[in-house]
């Protein structure tokens, strides 16, 4: 088998890239590890920067998009019950953010895929990179029962944080960046009306609670536990309950409560591995970096990924600018650092620190303060939040 681009990982950043790629007439393939269903089934974050609009509306998938999305023209933050709203085009020059639920977003990739008749292969185990520093690089893995050999001219490692794409990079060839945070989010999705049309942000001393939305019959929900906490020590009714505690008025008497569809806990991280780049291997989103879900960057910055290896390789076919291909890892870091840094930032000021340190919280404070009552701190906010320009590529 040959191709010009092998995908590997079938979820958002690689069904976008091989749509776009598709678009620029550059052939690809698309193969993953897991089943379709278990790909479609997977919760996950769903607020959109105008970037990765744009692009999913370039790839063809953004009809659906901007039928159901949920336009948010704010975030409300708040600390020990006060509230302060973030009024989103006001301080970021008329930006805002779309709330669309990743599955939905993910279905609707793999429909103009499908509808475009591209090779796109699950439940493929045994997948190995080869000869990714050459010029003729190639996959190994196997296809229904047999050993199959996938030459291509370049690799998109799309396969996330614990795909195969970052660990075929030898250790010495690749720098970790990483910090675990002491706490992890308990999540709930429940079909009951949302209690905000915009996504809240509220510091308790009880620990951090976020209530936000897929759409305007479903819910999402968090809640800051321990990491040794269990799904199993938290029926619904104690989540609600302990909801209400953290969350200010009049959203805590406002609250719509129900079953759960589903309940996770996830662990948070910041983690960047430098380069992005080993040969013609490139990574792209969660393979190459991790964000908190705290400041909604996670997809987005997978998307600016896709924007810059599309971008690169569509000269490189088109225009012969194999000098390029180099500057990748570069253009991608630049703003993913400055993500990581926002996403860090708004996770130290929202939850409570491991010290207990008394001085450790009225610095919080203090952060909350100056950030939402001036005018540099609110355009500093929106700005971060809406998501910073990508850079186009001469």
């Amino acid at each position: 088998m040959r191709t010009q681009v092998a995908i590997i990982g079938a979820g958002p950043s690689g069904l976008l890239l091989g749509q776009l790629l598709h678009q620029a007439g550059i052939a690809n393939l698309v193969i993953e590890l897991r089943s379709r269903a278990y790909v479609l089934e997977r919760i996950r974050a769903g607020v959109l920067e105008e970037g990765t609009m744009r692009l999913l509306r370039e790839a063809g998938a953004g009809q659906r998009m901007d039928l159901e999305g949920i336009a948010d023209e704010g975030i409300v933050l708040a600390f020990d019950g006060e509230r302060r709203r973030i009024d989103l085009p006001t301080y970021a020059e008329g930006q805002r953010v779309l709330v669309y639920g990743q599955t939905e977003l993910t279905r609707d990739l793999m429909q103009v895929r499908d509808a475009a008749g591209l090779p796109t292969y699950y439940e493929v185990p045994d997948v190995a990179i080869h000869d990714a520093t050459t010029d003729h690089p190639w996959l190994s893995f196997t296809l229904n029962g047999a050993s199959v050999r996938l030459d291509c001219d370049y690799i998109a490692g799309c396969d996330g944080f614990r795909g195969i794409s970052r660990q075929s990079i030898p250790p010495t060839a690749r720098r970790e960046y990483e910090k675990v945070y002491p706490f992890g989010w308990l999540g709930l999705l429940a079909d009951t009306p949302p209690v905000s049309r915009e996504i809240v942000y509220a510091a308790h001393e009880r620990g951090f609670a976020l209530c936000s939305m897929r759409s305007l019959a479903r819910s999402r929900y968090y809640l800051e536990v321990p990491l040794n906490e269990t799904v199993d020590n938290w029926p619904d009714q104690r989540f609600w309950d302990e909801l209400r505690r953290r969350l200010p008025e009049p959203y805590a008497s406002e609250l719509v409560t129900g079953p759960a569809l589903e309940k996770s806990i996830a662990s948070l991280r910041s983690f960047v591995v430098e380069p992005m780049q080993y040969g013609r291997l490139f990574l792209v989103g969660d393979a190459a970096h991790i964000v908190p879900p705290t400041g909604a960057k996670g997809l987005n910055l997978a998307a600016s990924d896709v924007h810059y290896l599309r971008s690169i390789l569509a000269k490189v076919y088109h225009q012969g600018r194999h000098d390029l291909l180099a500057s990748y890892s570069a253009l991608a870091l630049d703003r993913i650092w400055k993500a990581e840094r926002f996403s860090w930032w708004m996770t130290s000021m929202l939850h409570r620190l491991a010290s207990d340190n008394p001085f450790d919280a009225r610095i919080q404070r203090a952060e909350f303060d100056y950030f939402t009552t001036t005018e540099e701190g609110r355009r500093a906010i929106a700005r971060n939040y809406v998501g910073l320009p990508l850079r186009a590529i001469d």
